[in-house]
């Protein structure tokens, strides 16, 4: 039974995920007085449908995607109301609306996480969150001899931009050499340093579950409380971190840093977020925790953030490659005929489908093993 509830939480939340994307393109695609002709949920075959007027509602078989189809999006049309023969920045709107509700989702999940699952024990209401300002640091530490004094509220490591704690987890235990270049607000005066942090030695008890090996630096960052500003501003943050953290994995997959076996598509993404939503059930009936829960909208958020995001590239049958087209058209005042346009659609589709293909085999195989 837990197994089936699992799978179906699982099916939900990647079925929300794709659903927002879809209904921002439709919401503002009805608001720039746009025709709809079909909005769906789903590929493959039709099992459900609705709507007398305009616009045909369905539900598809496979909850892998879904679609907003527009009159004259793909084609030439003579309606007033075709997509094609809107004025270019009600266009640029519909298209970018899909990636800015999967972004407005993350946020909205962010804050009933960080507001309903972080639960500060007894006696340390003033300690829900962390910060990046150095709380504790001995001047025996090896922190302390690069330069980093109490107080420092860190900016960047190695050029990268911190705005949270995870940002500095994330970076640091990442790094290859142990060495970090940082730039640091210094309180008592509010200028801005530049401190190097020496190599220093991976800590022995390493995690023998994660084999994540931690850095002694012997500083400790600042507790933040818990309030509604708190909540809404670390919720924006976090994003802003996610964000960015996907953006270098991005990078680092096209450098060639992770391997095709490493990806992950629907099918690998369902497996992550049903063993998540299982854990979080079993935590909150045998025990009243929420923390399962909140690694499970974390998981739902950086899948909505990474939804987005992708969905932006400038790639052929992407929101990015049709924003790439509207903005030449923008420029050069002149639209690229339709035949080129939807040709080069055409084609990063069928690829798109084909890396899919290759992906969803990985995560069987990956499964199966």
């Amino acid at each position: 039974m837990l197994t089936v509830l699992k799978i179906l939480i699982a099916i939900l939340a990647f079925g929300l995920i794709i659903f927002i994307h879809e209904l921002g393109h439709f919401l503002v695609a009805k608001w720039m007085g746009i025709r709809v002709n079909e909005f769906s949920l789903g590929m493959g075959p039709r099992i459900l449908k609705f709507g007398k007027k305009e616009t045909t509602y369905s539900w598809r078989i496979l909850p892998i995607g879904g679609y907003c189809a527009m009159e004259g999006e793909n084609e030439e049309s003579n309606d007033t109301r075709a997509f094609g023969n809107k004025a270019v920045w009600r266009r640029i709107l519909v298209v970018i609306a899909g990636a800015t509700m999967n972004f407005l989702l993350g946020f909205v999940l962010l804050v009933i996480a960080l507001g309903v699952c972080v639960r500060p024990g007894p006696g340390e209401e003033q300690a829900a969150f962390c910060t990046t300002t150095v709380a504790e640091l001995p001047e025996t530490a090896s922190a302390y001899a690069g330069g980093l004094r109490p107080g420092d509220t860190i900016l960047k490591v190695d050029g990268a931009s911190v705005w949270t704690d995870v940002d500095l987890a994330v970076l640091m235990q990442s790094d290859s050499d142990g060495v970090f270049e940082m730039k640091v607000r210094r309180t008592v005066d509010g200028t801005v340093k530049d401190v190097t942090l020496p190599q220093v030695q991976f800590d022995l008890a390493t995690d023998p579950a994660t084999g994540t090996r931690y850095l002694l630096y012997g500083f400790t960052v600042m507790p933040e409380a818990k309030t509604v500003g708190t909540v809404i501003t670390r919720a924006a943050k976090l994003e802003g971190s996610y964000t960015i953290m996907i953006w270098r994995s991005l990078g680092q997959i096209l450098r060639g840093e992770y391997g095709l076996n490493e990806l992950s598509g629907p099918i690998g993404t369902a497996d992550i977020m049903a063993n998540a939503a299982e854990e979080a059930v079993t935590e909150i009936v045998e025990s009243n925790s929420f923390d399962g829960l909140y690694s499970f909208l974390m998981i739902v958020v950086l899948i909505t953030v990474n939804v987005g995001l992708f969905n932006l590239l400038p790639l052929p049958a992407l929101d990015g490659g049709r924003l790439l087209f509207l903005l030449f058209e923008l420029v050069a005042r002149r639209p690229v005929p339709p035949k080129y346009e939807n040709a080069v659609h055409v084609i990063g589709f069928v690829l798109l489908i084909l890396l899919s293909i290759v992906i969803a085999f990985s995560d069987v195989f990956k499964l199966i093993g």
